[in-house]
């Protein structure tokens, strides 16, 4: 049966494309078999169409999270790390804690974190999944996908992993051993064969994503790395430029700049997208944009880990293509997009109001037009599809899925806006979620994810994190 929905009266649909269109004059919004057919005003309903009332409501596209560690999801504020940068922070908590993510606890740090995002208005995650060893049993990437399918959510795996044990981790400790090239060419390759799929609203998808490249693979793998993954068909990811630590290493070792460095190895492009990107020269940036290369921007990790500013309105304007991400919980305990974008839409106005300078020397007061909600939603929708690859993803227009949020602004945070579109943004918080559509299947209603119990998940979690913090 093909179903078909009318979506009525919202107040505001953003449709997720940049400039002009950003805003739809419709209020009304028809899907057929996951796609979005019309938009329009007053559309009539059609003989056994199911109707959405979203009267008081907003209506935005589902979010793109293009960079997360679901596993994290399991050590939020862990005491040992809450003060720390980003190296020290990786030994006290993400690498001390790994060995204790068996098949159980990753199933469910996988669920709380796709839930936190589902409640937020997320329809595709993304995934830096890598832990990936020599001997390892269980198939979390199988389980990863699992889960988020049990959600009603759209899946990309990125595959991490790494074929050389880096310095951070080089005690009996912290240690985890590491895959040969072989090991992790064939394992990607297997879990593309399986999970990874190509054309128009494709709902899982597989990158090759060696955990921090400058560091998880030496020098002479990075071009059959690059070219491997190429030759299957599957964009490339990592981290990079996180913090000073990645200028230093390759300044030190490869003699050159990060960015410098994955240059010279088939590492950039239209067919890349790194996370962070914060510590950049004005070389670099050119390099960036010249090659088209996406950024997965995390601002509240970067905030938290005291990394920085990652100059995503600077990387747009030279080529970039800009995307979201909330990076892990251990390092974002909020891990939402909610919280993300309406962080990201102050920051970078304090960051451009923190450089003006007064007159006559400056130009005065500058820098509230740093960002527009309309380009946070750009790059946390559209431009996250395009990154990812999913085609098809992440605009409200005739034809594309039917990938959606409608947000009840029924809140007292959100009384007395003129602006009632800017609410889930400009406002912050957590709007009650009326309906959160993915391929036109509704998979929460007025905030409720069907057939999931919080209370219990809730217990699952503080269960799962008194155990690892015995374990410790």
């Amino acid at each position: 049966m093909n179903h078909r929905t009318l979506l009525r009266n919202a107040q505001c649909i953003f449709t997720g494309l940049a400039g002009a269109p950003a805003r739809s004059s419709a209020t009304d919004l028809r899907i057929e078999g996951g796609v979005i057919r019309e938009l329009g005003r007053g559309l009539a309903p059609l003989e056994g169409e199911q109707l959405l009332d979203a009267s008081g409501c907003v209506v935005y596209p589902g979010w793109v999270n293009t960079h997360h560690h679901l596993f994290q999801s399991l050590l939020k504020g862990v005491p040992a790390g809450i003060d720390l940068t980003l190296s020290p922070w990786l030994q006290a908590v993400p690498f001390a804690y790994r060995r204790g993510f068996d098949e159980k606890r990753l199933r469910l740090a996988a669920r709380i974190g796709l839930v936190e995002l589902l409640r937020s208005g997320c329809t595709t995650v993304a995934d830096h999944h890598y832990l990936f060893q020599a001997g390892a049993s269980e198939d979390a990437a199988a389980l990863l996908f699992e889960e988020a399918g049990a959600l009603g959510l759209r899946f990309m795996l990125l595959r991490g992993g790494a074929t050389v044990t880096r310095k951070l981790e080089d005690s009996d400790r912290l240690v985890q051993p590491p895959e040969t090239l072989e090991q992790m060419l064939a394992a990607v390759e297997q879990t593309a064969a399986r999970f990874h799929q190509r054309g128009p609203r494709a709902r899982q998808r597989v990158a090759m994503a060696p955990t921090s490249v400058h560091v998880s693979l030496p020098r002479e793998q990075l071009k059959d790395v690059a070219r491997a993954a190429r030759a299957m068909g599957l964009p490339l990811h990592s981290h990079m430029s996180e913090s000073v630590a990645y200028a230093e290493y390759c300044r030190e070792v490869h003699g050159c700049l990060p960015i410098e460095y994955l240059a010279d190895n088939e590492w950039l492009g239209p067919d890349v997208w790194l996370a962070h990107l914060v510590h950049l020269t004005p070389g670099e940036m050119q390099l960036l944009g010249s090659s088209r290369t996406g950024i997965a921007h995390c601002p509240q990790s970067n905030a938290r880990l005291a990394d920085g500013i990652a100059p995503a309105p600077a990387l747009e304007k030279l080529g970039v293509r800009v995307s979201m991400g909330v990076d892990g919980a251990a390092s974002n305990e909020a891990a939402d997009m909610i919280s993300e974008l309406h962080f990201a839409w102050l920051l970078h106005r304090a960051h451009a109001g923190a450089q003006a300078r007064p007159r006559p020397e400056g130009q005065g007061e500058a820098g509230a037009d740093a960002v527009t909600v309309e380009q946070i939603v750009h790059w946390a929708s559209a431009g996250g599809a395009q990154v990812l690859g999913f085609e098809g993803v992440g605009t409200l227009q005739p034809g594309q899925a039917a990938d959606l949020a409608v947000y009840r602004l029924d809140d007292p945070r959100y009384f007395g806006l003129h602006d009632p579109a800017i609410g889930p943004i400009a406002s912050g918080g957590r709007p009650c979620l009326r309906w959160l559509l993915c391929d036109g299947a509704i998979v929460v209603d007025d905030d409720q994810i069907p057939g999931l119990d919080l209370r219990q998940l809730q217990a699952q979690a503080q269960a799962a994190v008194k155990a690892l913090m015995q374990a410790s």
